[in-house]
């Protein structure tokens, strides 16, 4: 089974990734194909868009409209359950507490959770359980969320000078986790939603519009991709782990273009 490694940060505008003024997007660019046109879900608001970016389906099959988890209806099964069904070894690190209910129980063999709070730079932290961790175990799966940058968003702005600098620290953070084991796992790179003002959740590009970036043997760098769904990262996930996507999943794998 090939390790992946995704990497969410909240709120990451395509612009602002390219205008963070941090070397090492030029990079990621050359080493990764990537798409900086990427479409998220309506409503384009974090839980939602991490429920459809793990299970494949839009907000309205999933049931879940708000940041409020919601029971599904009729279940889908999302990448957790699906690679460790498969006997794999999934991980899970995030400093958003909602975020929890993305993995269903009995699915994850390591999960860490960092609370954001002031002067305490938390996507580093997670960053640095998450390094441990495979250093440790070496999950088959490692999911790393950066909520850091949404926080300075709803704060300061959407591309104002906070935002972008702590658009610049995740990617240092990427960098890290690239650098100590890229050459091991897949890195895929992505945001659940844009955003705009100091708000997002509406169907404006800036709010809908996401980049997507895919390191490892499978993507030929610095590629450019067209139409990417957020919907494509779960069954791109599990190609590139040699495993089958569930039926009810919508999105499709990209590892052949």
């Amino acid at each position: 089974m090939n390790k992946v490694i995704l990497i969410s940060i909240d709120g990451l505008r395509p612009d602002g990734l390219l205008a963070c003024g941090n070397p090492y997007v030029d990079v990621l660019l050359r080493e990764c194909a990537h798409c900086l046109g990427g479409k998220t879900v309506f409503p384009s608001v974090t839980l939602p868009c991490h429920m459809s970016m793990f299970h494949s389906v839009p907000p309205e099959r999933h049931g879940i409209l708000t940041n409020l988890y919601m029971p599904q209806v009729r279940p889908v099964p999302g990448i957790f359950e699906t690679v460790s069904a498969a006997g794999g070894r999934c991980a899970f690190f995030y400093n958003w507490d909602e975020l929890r209910d993305i993995a269903r129980p009995g699915s994850l063999a390591y999960s860490f959770y960092r609370k954001m709070e002031p002067g305490v730079d938390s996507d580093r932290c997670l960053t640095r359980q998450a390094l441990d961790c495979i250093r440790e175990t070496a999950p088959d799966f490692l999911f790393l969320y950066l909520g850091q940058t949404d926080e300075e968003g709803h704060s300061q702005g959407w591309m104002s000078p906070a935002y972008l600098r702590c658009v610049s620290d995740a990617i240092s953070c990427v960098r890290q986790v690239i650098e100590s084991c890229g050459e091991d796992y897949s890195v895929i790179i992505t945001a659940d939603h844009g955003g705009h003002d100091r708000t997002h959740g509406t169907q404006l590009p800036e709010d809908m519009t996401i980049p997507l970036l895919f390191r490892g043997g499978d993507f030929p760098g610095g590629r450019k991709l067209e139409q990417l769904s957020i919907l494509d990262i779960a069954p791109t996930v599990l190609a590139v782990m040699g495993l089958k996507a569930p039926a009810d999943w919508e999105g499709k794998s990209r590892i052949s273009q």
